[in-house]
């Protein structure tokens, strides 16, 4: 069950339970653990997500990296505001074969009209797999 702040919008956390964060998250077995503007955990298998030599591929830290950042900046946005990714980085520094794989998400600045956030994925160990900073743009609905 994912742990949600008590003063988010009741509309979007209707959103993200039922649509599970996106097809994508979803299809990659993608779990939302707790989700916050400013703190956000979730984790991921690593079998069905590898490359094909039986290595977590770089681009599923990515989808994580950016499932995570990308709630926590609408979080940040509220109920008016929608966000667009415009940036992203990905350091990737040790692989990983088998297990899960925790991506935890903290701001680096909620702005007004951008919100940053460093994303470090780990292995079960605790060891330091990957490292993605993202950052979104926040813009008005109307």
């Amino acid at each position: 069950m994912t742990k949600f702040p008590d003063d988010l919008d009741p509309a979007l956390v209707e959103r993200l339970v039922t649509s599970g964060g996106g097809l994508l998250p979803q299809r990659m077995g993608i779990e939302f653990l707790e989700l916050s503007a400013e703190h956000s955990v979730g984790r991921m298998p690593v079998e069905g997500n590898t490359q094909v030599i039986g290595l977590l591929h770089g681009g599923a830290h990515v989808v994580l990296g950016e499932s995570l950042g990308s709630i926590s900046a609408a979080i940040h946005g509220g109920p008016e505001r929608y966000v667009v990714g415009i940036e992203i980085n990905a350091t990737h520094s040790r692989s990983v074969t088998e297990g899960w794989v925790t991506g935890t998400c903290e701001a680096l600045v909620l702005g007004r009209t951008l919100a940053t956030h460093e994303i470090v994925m780990r292995d079960e160990q605790g060891r330091r797999l990957s490292t993605v900073r993202m950052t979104n743009l926040l813009r008005d609905k109307s």
